[in-house]
């Protein structure tokens, strides 16, 4: 497009220069060239300069077109985590204050609670690369990742997180030696191999992110697994080696297994829970992606999708894309082709796949006003994991936010 233009402007400047150029040669033939200079310079200087600002003019649209264009392929399509240099990240203070001064701490442990999307794995990206900053060691494990198949056996799944942290920090994979001796349980041996192997090769402080750890709430390696946790954390108070292990956990689901009190890690360290996006954050985004706005315009997105980060970033994403206004995003929000289509059909999969929380949310969506929460048990765990439902501030349950009562409450 930017050489068709700037060819077109070409053009105009040859032809300019053409018609002086043919008229200088019928008069030079006649004799007549220094008539011909003094009776037309000013008209040929007025033509050329004509030519020159109009190329000039055509290069800067274009290049305003072009570079408006870049700026919105430079808009991040709201997927998955939120890349560490992303202008599109937005800080919920104090929390990531708080987290980079607990993980630099002997035997931190920081456990990030919320529903999926919400940004449990972008803030603990950010934890990590604060603590790599500071010198230390970082790697992350995502139980989304791991075979189903790994988790059916405890001595299984440790070798497995021993190999996958052995590999992150580039060491030789010493598993197998440190199970051979049959005489000491499993949860020990991962101990030592920690202790004895890793901590000493790694002088450095270590931190480890488990991602999704919910993922095993419902395996019966569960009890087990969340209680070594708990006894690394505890042999951090005094034990020095263990003082260098830092742990970072996230979880979309409330810990509704059977754990003993004195082996759970979900009651010691420091809870995260990550809240809704305000009305200055969703303000903060809509100028990162460039739109005109107004205060009434903010109120009504956050009135129907709240403030959940990936629902207000996919809807700035399409309006920034030209793909859609805010007023025909309101109209079509709970549609089937609308913005958020695919995200609600999900939602509706995963109530269609358990059908005791499609009953238990019909009551929440179809209920004139809020409900007990009590009234929902244990379903009110599992709706709340998969964001669909909160309490307000009687803590009574409502619908996460009005698509989602819009859009359910015509499918029931």
């Amino acid at each position: 497009m930017l050489k068709i233009i700037i060819s077109i402007g070409s053009a105009i400047l040859a032809l300019a220069t053409l018609i002086g150029g043919a008229s200088a040669i019928d008069y030079f033939c006649e004799g007549c060239v220094k008539h011909f200079i003094w009776a037309h310079f000013s008209l040929l200087v007025t033509g050329l300069i004509v030519a020159l600002a109009l190329l000039i003019l055509v290069i800067a649209v274009v290049f305003f077109l072009k570079k408006w264009q870049q700026n919105q392929y430079d808009i991040e399509e709201p997927t998955g985590q939120v890349p560490l240099n992303s202008p599109f990240y937005i800080e919920r203070p104090p929390i990531e204050s708080e987290c980079y001064r607990l993980i630099l701490k002997p035997d931190a442990l920081i456990r990030i609670k919320a529903p999926r999307q919400m940004g449990k794995s972008s803030l603990m990206t950010r934890i990590l690369h604060h603590a790599e900053q500071s010198g230390y060691h970082t790697l992350c494990l995502s139980f989304q990742e791991a075979d189903s198949a790994i988790f059916a056996n405890l001595d299984h799944f440790l070798q497995w997180l021993c190999l996958s942290v052995t590999e992150q920090l580039g060491l030789p994979d010493k598993v197998e030696a440190y199970w051979q001796n049959s005489r000491l349980n499993n949860k020990r041996c991962c101990s030592r191999y920690f202790k004895e192997y890793l901590f000493t090769e790694i002088k450095e402080p270590i931190v480890l992110g488990l991602d999704e750890v919910d993922r095993i709430f419902q395996e019966q390696i569960a009890t087990d697994f969340f209680g070594l946790l708990r006894a690394w954390h505890e042999k951090g108070k005094n034990d020095k080696a263990w003082q260098k292990f830092r742990l970072v956990i996230t979880h979309s689901q409330e810990v509704y297994i059977s754990l003993d009190i004195n082996q759970s890690p979900f009651n010691v360290g420091t809870a995260i829970e990550l809240p809704e996006f305000n009305h200055e954050q969703v303000q903060t985004l809509f100028n990162r992606h460039k739109l005109p706005h107004t205060n009434t315009q903010i109120e009504q997105l956050i009135t129907i999708v709240g403030g959940h980060p990936y629902l207000i970033r996919l809807a700035l994403y399409k309006m920034a894309q030209s793909q859609i206004t805010l007023d025909k995003l309101l109209q079509t929000a709970a549609n089937e082709k609308g913005v958020y289509a695919d995200h609600l059909r999900r939602q509706l999969v995963n109530l269609q796949e358990h059908p005791e929380l499609a009953t238990f949310f019909k009551t929440v969506v179809t209920a004139d006003n809020p409900i007990q929460a009590q009234t929902l048990e244990p379903a009110f765990f599992k709706l709340s994991a998969l964001g669909l439902i909160r309490t307000d501030e009687e803590n009574k349950v409502i619908p996460w936010c009005e698509l989602y009562r819009r859009y359910f409450k015509s499918r029931f």
